[in-house]
């Protein structure tokens, strides 16, 4: 039995997306009724799509009998979750090669890592590029000559965009092929110890670099439970991946058994076959219901607050924070994964993974068993991938292997998920709570206002915020530059909380799933460049964020105030940041997706 929150939330965004709904369904099914789109094209056409191949390859392709797949990939050698990805295609190849199908690789995409660009110029692109990767995947698939799709991508804006430009053919057969996580290395909280003493003057750099290496040391994703990995998480449990594929080691043979499945099913599920399933089918209102309730449970990245609203746009659904919100209030916290806890993502797998999640969620009524997934039937995602004598299997999951990473039966870490929607006179903001002690999440203090993170960094260094305060970082929005993750906040508002000051964070900007102790309330909007109250503040206006009871507001009149004017030119411009003016120009507010798109 359904929890009645949860129906009651699918059903609103079922009636509010009527007409948004049926205009892509319309859209998508024109396309399908072209049938096979390779068999309509001219005989130049498809002689530029096969002139590279072997005779073979072409054989296969211009068997119109046959299937042709599609692979959007995300690879690159330099970052090491999507290092993995080399020898993909080559193995989807063999893989159909020996049913007598084919596989081209439709295009690449765009892999940028915000890890790399943390505090950097480039994290003021990092935002846009996840509609520039959906415009990608969208050109990439452009050719026609495909029967269905395999995305390869893992991180942040990476497989959110490619599952919004696929939507741009969701009636082709669709699926996610992850690459799963590296190794462990050192603590989640020996990371943020000498984080903090980095922060504090108390190492060197030296210190730092030689503790991040030791984290980050391999190929895979972070095993730190961000966004990438909630993207994983969430995707899996929306059912657009194979059952308990998501954190498989990159090197394991059971990885390469995963990623041959993946070719062999969604080779067998083209139009005008029996087992045919668009993407059309599998996204709607209840898979993106269980993907937000996976994301709650899990106390997943704030990230997706903006990537479910835009992603939800694309498959014509219609979602708000309210939404969110009122599902945070109803789904308890299930795991426990840095930041909420000091375990990682490998040792959340070893305690039974999303399908150990995904039992728990079905005990609770909490996920639509009804909805439809790529492969199978939602109960196969109650089901745990092995290899047994060398073939694979899907084996039931059972009761949490760690009750300290995932709840066991009848027992949950916190009644309520890990999101909440903050609204008030400041506007409306994110707060993630999962990681916030009790005695944290309601802060009023004094504002100290700021227009960057660097600036909040210096004041730090230099003293001037041994206080209770809560410091707000503005004209960082969307339209602003971009929308940067501020993680060079965390290191110095843990050290001020430490020290025995209140503290708290107001923004317009974003953090993400690595946020964590710091009571933060973000993606504000309207945001300041647009006439948010936010700009109108000043230090020492009485600001109160209660994370309790939802609310956001400032206690001091700000009556007869205008707003903070900025040059954001140097924010705005080099290392490439010119070309996504039109970006700026056009974006939609946090609370919209952030998107560029209708």
């Amino acid at each position: 039995m359904i929890h009645q929150v949860i129906s009651d939330v699918t059903a609103r965004i079922r009636e509010r997306s009527v007409a948004r709904r049926q205009a892509f369904l319309a859209r998508i099914q024109r396309q399908a009724e072209q049938g096979k789109t390779r068999a309509a094209l001219a005989c130049g056409n498809l002689a530029h799509a096969v002139a590279a191949c072997s005779s073979d390859e072409k054989g296969r392709i211009l068997d119109m009998t046959r299937a042709n797949v599609g692979i959007v990939t995300a690879y690159n050698d330099m970052l090491s979750a999507h290092q993995p990805y080399q020898g993909y295609p080559d193995q989807i190849k063999a893989v159909l090669a020996e049913l007598g199908h084919s596989a081209q690789v439709a295009g690449g995409v765009p892999a940028m890592c915000d890890g790399v660009t943390q505090g950097q110029p480039g994290m003021d692109m990092s935002l846009f590029s996840r509609d520039l990767i959906a415009q990608a995947t969208a050109l990439s698939l452009s050719h026609n000559t495909f029967d269905a799709t395999l995305l390869l991508g893992i991180c942040d804006k990476i497989a959110p965009g490619q599952i919004m430009g696929a939507l741009s053919h969701a009636h082709l057969p669709t699926a996610f092929v992850p690459a799963g996580p590296m190794a462990s290395g050192i603590s989640n909280d020996e990371k943020v110890k000498v984080r903090q003493k980095y922060a504090a003057g108390e190492v060197g750099r030296d210190a730092l670099l030689e503790m991040e290496c030791g984290a980050y040391h391999a190929a895979g994703t972070c095993t730190f439970y961000g966004t990438a990995n909630t993207n994983q998480l969430v995707f899996e449990a929306m059912g657009l991946m194979l059952p308990g594929s998501a954190f498989v080691h990159p090197h394991s043979e059971l990885r390469r058994a995963l990623t041959a499945e993946a070719a062999r099913r969604i080779s067998a599920m083209i139009p005008g076959s029996p087992a045919y399933r668009p993407l059309s089918e599998v996204l709607d209102e209840r898979s993106l219901v269980n993907g937000l309730v996976a994301l709650l449970a899990s106390g997943g990245s704030t990230n997706h607050s903006i990537h479910m609203v835009a992603l939800a746009r694309a498959a014509g659904l219609v979602l708000t924070w309210d939404d969110i919100s009122d599902l945070s209030d109803v789904v308890p916290l299930l795991v426990r994964m840095y930041p909420n806890g000091p375990a990682d993502v490998n040792a959340f797998e070893q305690a039974g993974g999303v399908p150990g999640l995904m039992r728990r969620l079905a005990q609770e009524g909490l996920i639509h068993m009804d909805a439809t997934p790529v492969f199978g039937e939602m109960q196969d995602y109650l089901s745990r991938p092995a290899l047994v004598d060398g073939q694979l299997v899907w084996q039931p999951v059972g009761e949490s292997g760690d009750v300290s990473v995932l709840s066991p039966s009848g027992s949950v870490f916190q009644a309520t998920g890990g999101t909440k929607l903050l609204a008030g006179n400041l506007g409306r903001a994110v707060v993630k709570v999962s990681a916030v002690a009790p005695e944290y999440r309601v802060i009023e203090a004094p504002a100290r206002v700021f227009s960057s993170q660097h600036a909040v960094e210096a004041a730090y260094k230099a003293g001037d915020l041994n206080q209770d305060a809560v410091i707000v970082v503005r004209h960082n929005g969307p339209a602003a530059n971009g929308m940067p993750e501020l993680h060079k906040l965390m290191p110095v508002l843990g050290n001020l909380q430490k020290a025995g000051y209140k503290v708290a964070l107001v923004t317009d900007g974003r953090l993400s799933g690595a946020s964590g102790k710091i009571p933060a309330a973000i993606h504000v909007t309207p945001e300041a460049l647009h006439g948010g109250a936010i700009g109108l503040l000043a230090d020492g206006d009485l600001l109160r964020v209660d994370a309790v009871n939802g609310s956001l507001d400032c206690l001091t009149d700000l009556s007869g105030r205008t707003q903070a004017e900025i040059d954001l030119t140097l924010e705005q411009e080099g290392w490439g940041r010119e070309l996504f003016s039109v970006m700026r120009r056009a974006v939609s507010s946090a609370e919209c997706g952030a998107t560029i798109f209708d």
